[in-house]
């Protein structure tokens, strides 16, 4: 078993304006891996994108599809990579869900 919570940090732009570069998220994942996470629509979540197991996508779950979950970019103008581009995201790819965003940094600061 493991920590059901996880820290992520996002980096890029795709889902402005909900989550900017530089916020970290607060994610709920399986207790075990290859386990499932519950997830609505309209949630942000994090996955594993198909091909590229080295790579995490934060992406909102816009709907349930033949073969899994169909992520999209709230900012698909930023050169996003989402199910546009691969298609539905089997449901083991998806890692968890965020639960809360918040902003790392010094007091004060941007």
């Amino acid at each position: 078993m493991r920590w059901p919570l996880w820290r992520v940090a996002v980096a890029e732009r795709s889902m402005e304006p909900t989550l900017r570069p530089g916020d970290w998220l607060l994610v709920r994942r399986a207790l075990r891996p290859g386990g499932s996470v519950r997830i609505r629509p309209g949630q942000v979540v994090i996955a594993t994108r198909p091909g590229r197991p080295d790579m995490l996508l934060v992406k909102r779950a816009a709907r349930r599809a033949a073969g899994g979950w169909w992520l999209e970019s709230d900012n698909p103008g930023a050169g996003a990579v989402d199910s546009r581009r691969f298609g539905p995201v089997p449901p083991e790819l998806i890692m968890g869900r965020m639960l809360l965003r918040y902003r790392h940094g010094r007091p004060g600061g941007p």
